[in-house]
């Protein structure tokens, strides 16, 4: 009987060892490569270098070494066809029942920062990747395992059955052509992404995310859902998340802290925003974190509840007292205080995260992606600086050094509020949040009505322009003071009319912020 034989060379070794000696024990020949041959062997596994059975040596710094007709062959040769088995016969190629092989780190090497191009061309894998695609073209006839995982499960079925069924290799073939093609996404996003001209749209775009877990459900009960991460991902996101205590998170829990620690990296004074249903409910800055918690509580007490809270400071311990006092699903910040940690444990189920804070991160645009039907929408991100030098003063009343610094606020909220959005604010605090309505002035009715009596002496934002002076007016009629928006409507005189007759001012941005 022809003895089986194992290709195995592998970037990451765990368990590796133990594969090849229960594949030895069972009587197959290992071949291996480099680093992965120099384990194997120094641990007593009896190996054949690649360059034995290709009678070529490794050359071009590990560049080249499986490259070859007697690899190749050997992997994608069908044991069923006698055209195949003659030629091979001809040409001296020896069968390779199993592949093992996983790439070289180009994404963990990446993800370290500060590489140079060159360090990141040299850790591309090319011979890998192309003996894992032929390994899976011929599923039938070899094994290809990419996943240390997979090894003992492999083991104990040649252990038990003397083979795997059919059905297991296709599986590993399909986990092969997805490692492989996780990896090329990886590689092509990255070089991608050094371009001068790196927001250019092209012509195919490859997205690579890897399981971080499985979630209880989705949105709804009936509905399955599970959390993936770029593997690439900015340093402050959710992704980059580490949950200290508390339940698992679920896919609403998730939605909603992404929605609101986007909205906390636009401040950089201690802020504190909690989130509804993937609005902002309550956003306070203030010289304190305290100050700022109670400024967000305050702006929608009731709407807080069972929402979530992040904080751009350390988490203290009168911070934590105060906030334990309210029903929050997740409470998210760059670090809490051992004397917060403890006032937390008291409320074991409430989840507490630390999230890494960048604010220079926030000024890198990247893509956003919305699936559709049978497609992907991408766009520019909204991130940005804001430049008031560029905006109109369209009034004869200027705003205020307060109301400039109010509404320099209301526009970072209204940003991130679903559109049709509108925020009147006062002292950096939202007072009232309109949002998602179908028409704007249904928005405005909303803020003004939440708002109460605050609204005297606020500041408005709207994330369009205004397309009837309807809005502009009651804002007007109710107190506020100030308004800031795009422009660009047909009837913009209309709106910087009415605000002359309540002598308001009004600013023009020139810029649009829906989110749908």
């Amino acid at each position: 009987m022809e003895v089986r034989k194992a290709l195995i060379s592998v970037s990451d070794k765990t368990g590796v060892v133990l594969f090849a000696q229960e594949l030895e024990a069972m009587g197959w020949e290992i071949v291996s490569t480099g680093g992965t041959a120099k384990t194997l062997r120094e641990a007593g596994v009896k190996v054949k270098d690649i360059s034995r059975l290709t009678g070529f040596p490794e050359i071009l710094e590990g560049r080249l070494k499986t490259l070859h007709p007697l690899v190749h062959g050997g992997i994608l040769g069908r044991r069923d066809s006698s055209l195949h088995l003659q030629q091979m016969q001809e040409h001296g190629i020896e069968t390779i029942d199993l592949v093992a092989v996983n790439l070289y780190p180009f994404p963990e090497v990446v993800a370290k920062g500060n590489v140079t191009l060159e360090e990141a061309i040299e850790n591309i894998d090319i011979g890998g990747p192309t003996m894992v695609r032929s390994a899976a073209k011929n599923y039938r006839d070899v094994i290809i395992v990419v996943e240390p995982a997979n090894y003992s499960i492999i083991v104990e079925e040649l252990r038990t059955q003397g083979d795997l069924s059919l059905s297991r290799r296709y599986n590993l073939a399909v986990e092969a052509f997805t490692h492989t093609a996780y990896y090329d996404s990886i590689i092509s996003n990255y070089l991608r992404g050094l371009r001068e001209d790196e927001t250019l749209f092209p012509s195919m775009f490859a997205l690579p995310f890897v399981k971080v877990q499985d979630l209880r459900y989705g949105e709804n009960p009936h509905q399955r859902a599970s959390f993936y991460r770029d593997p690439l991902p900015e340093k402050s996101s959710v992704a980059a998340a580490r949950q200290l205590q508390g339940k698992e998170l679920s896919f609403n829990n998730i939605n909603d802290l992404n929605a609101a620690w986007e909205l906390l990296r636009e401040f950089e004074d201690p802020t504190a925003v909690a989130v509804k249903h993937t609005n902002p409910c309550g956003v306070g800055s203030a010289d304190s974190l305290l100050d700022a918690c109670r400024k967000a509580h305050d702006a929608d007490p009731v709407s807080i509840f069972g929402g979530i809270v992040t904080l751009n400071r350390e988490v203290d311990r009168e911070t934590a007292l105060m906030m334990s006092k309210i029903f929050l699903e997740v409470v998210a910040a760059p670090s809490f205080s051992s004397e917060a940690l403890e006032v937390f444990s008291r409320k074991k189920d409430v989840r507490l995260l630390e999230i890494p804070l960048d604010s220079r991160e926030n000024q890198k645009t990247g893509l956003d992606f919305k699936k559709v039907s049978g497609g992907l929408l991408l766009q520019d991100d909204l991130k940005e600086v804001y430049n008031s030098g560029q905006w109109r003063n369209v009034t004869s009343r200027k705003p205020t050094e307060q109301e400039t610094k109010d509404l320099i606020f209301a526009l970072k909220v209204v940003k991130h509020v679903k559109s049709n959005a509108i925020v009147i604010a006062k002292r950096q605090q939202t007072l009232g949040i309109g949002a998602g309505q179908m028409s704007r002035v249904g928005s405005v009715k909303i803020a003004v009505n939440q708002a109460g009596e605050n609204i005297k002496g606020s500041v408005m934002a709207s994330d369009a322009f205004f397309p009837f002076k309807d809005g502009v007016e009651l804002a007007a009629v109710e107190g506020v003071t100030a308004v800031i928006q795009p422009g660009g409507s047909n009837r913009d005189e209309e709106a910087i009319e009415t605000c002359e007759k309540y002598h308001i001012a009004m600013l023009f941005t020139g810029k649009r912020y829906f989110k749908h």
